[in-house]
């Protein structure tokens, strides 16, 4: 008994067949090129690649907000503090514009407006301009900013922190003389 081989059924398919094993180089190609149209899993491949960049993207917009919420905060607190202190006589206590400050009421009882923020990071300078005209400037110095996504924190470099110091202030022209 000899051994016999299968033999394709068509014309064509033996005409493929005897091409794939007289050109490998060419079989090679074609199967290639069938890959590139499969499309199976790039839909994956392309989540993997913008899922990240997305979460970085809404990471710093919630840092942003966060942020300026921080400083808006702060900014109207120093308005506050001068404003009370323009309506005070010359050399009046700043015990009371920086309760206010810090506290939002002028007895300092309460949390801070602001977490973090102490009455000793509260500066009051009144500004002499000229003979008859002072201003007060109510400042903020040393309230540094921790933001939730500290990229220097994630990747351990510190020259990368989002960690900043807030330094509002407001000035403003002193009423009573």
């Amino acid at each position: 008994m000899h051994a016999t081989r299968k033999r394709p059924a068509t014309l064509s398919a033996r005409r493929r067949a005897a091409r794939a094993s007289a050109h490998p180089a060419r079989a090679f190609r074609r199967l290639v090129r069938a890959a590139a149209r499969d499309e199976r899993g790039t839909q994956l491949v392309e989540l993997a690649i913008v899922v990240p960049l997305l979460l970085m993207l809404v990471g710093a917009t919630a840092e942003f907000g966060r942020f300026f919420h921080t400083y808006s905060t702060l900014a109207k607190a120093t308005r506050a503090g001068a404003r009370y202190q323009i309506s005070q006589p010359p050399g009046a206590s700043d015990a009371t514009a920086k309760n206010l400050v810090v506290f939002g009421n002028p007895a300092g009882t309460g949390t801070p407006v602001v977490a973090g923020l102490t009455t000793a990071q509260v500066k009051v300078t009144p500004n002499k301009v000229g003979p008859a005209v002072q201003t007060v400037t109510v400042s903020i110095d040393g309230y540094g900013y921790t933001p939730v996504f500290d990229l220097g924190k994630l990747t351990n470099s510190p020259s990368l922190s989002l960690a900043v110091d807030v330094k509002p202030s407001s000035t403003m022209r002193q009423l009573v003389h």
